[in-house]
């Protein structure tokens, strides 16, 4: 997928993403602690069905479970040596489960270190994003990122390795302060100046506190806005698991005020299932007028 036929798409219509994975592959037997991308590369019949039914609910892209495939984070599980072999199982796997005509995006994330080092995080990024262009993804997704320096490393290697559409999308305070210092609005800002394809939010808090962000940052930018938003603020159970607060209806309720305040792109991020999606595509469906395929 071209940049300009990315932003042809947006401008049809909502786009909507899929929803959470993680959460969602701990429900359906993931063990806690393990590396998530080499189990699905085991598992590969969870996350098709998952992947499967995000499709059925109307996401229009899917992405690959590619979240933390840098030589970073699979270094420290001791796969540094199978970088490039997990990255392409699993676009394969995801290609599988949704088929060749459904658009697969390939999703990064912080590589868990500081900024210090800005020419190690391009090429920790350059690596990554070079194995997933050529395992055929049609554009990228930069996510749950927590501050604008490293997230300009990730959109700066993905525009030195291949031309494919790049979302950036950071994790932040209900009141739009990032993580690591600085705010959402100036760092939306400058993505945009910068040749990001979309930027937004994604994790962070429910759609119950963002209405406000999102309208912001629509003032901001020119590209479109990404909202990826938990569903509602979690709690901790003894046995250590999150269980999150809002339900699909509600969640789709909210969402649909965050369309009107200006958010172009939506999904649902941590607590979010298949069920979550289908009711926003129903609420939202006035807004969505894209075709099955490109």
């Amino acid at each position: 997928m071209t940049r300009e036929e990315f932003h042809g798409l947006t401008k049809r219509g909502l786009v909507l993403l899929d929803g959470a994975t993680g959460s969602n592959l701990m429900a359906a037997g993931m063990p806690r602690g393990v590396c998530t991308e080499e189990w699905i590369c085991e598992n590969p019949q969870v996350i098709k069905d998952l992947q499967r039914a995000y499709k059925e609910a109307g996401s229009r892209i899917i992405l690959a479970p590619t979240f933390s495939a840098n030589r970073m984070n699979l270094e420290d599980r001791g796969l540094g040596d199978r970088v490039g072999e997990i990255n392409r199982r699993l676009v394969e796997i995801t290609r599988e489960a949704v088929g060749e005509d459904f658009l697969v995006g390939g999703d990064l994330t912080t590589t868990g270190k500081t900024a210090e080092d800005y020419g190690m995080l391009m090429d920790i990024y350059k690596e990554q994003i070079g194995i997933l262009a050529e395992a055929g993804v049609d554009l990228l997704m930069v996510e749950t990122m927590l501050g604008l320096e490293e997230t300009l490393a990730a959109l700066e290697a993905a525009r030195a390795v291949c031309g494919l559409p790049v979302l950036c999308s950071l994790t932040i305070e209900s009141d739009g302060s990032l993580f690591f210092g600085g705010n959402i609005f100036d760092a939306a800002a400058a993505l945009s100046e910068m040749g990001a394809d979309a930027v937004g939010i994604n994790c962070s808090v429910g759609p119950d506190r963002l209405e406000a962000v999102v309208r912001n940052i629509k003032k901001e930018v020119k590209v479109p806005v990404l909202v990826k938003p938990n569903a509602g603020m979690p709690t901790i159970t003894d046995t250590g698991e999150a269980v999150y607060s809002m339900g699909a209806d509600e969640f789709a309720r909210h969402m649909e005020k965050l369309v009107k305040a200006g958010a172009d792109i939506i999904g649902g991020c941590c607590g979010t299932t298949p069920e979550y999606i289908e009711k926003v595509a129903e609420r939202c469906a006035a807004k969505q007028r894209m075709t099955g395929s490109e």
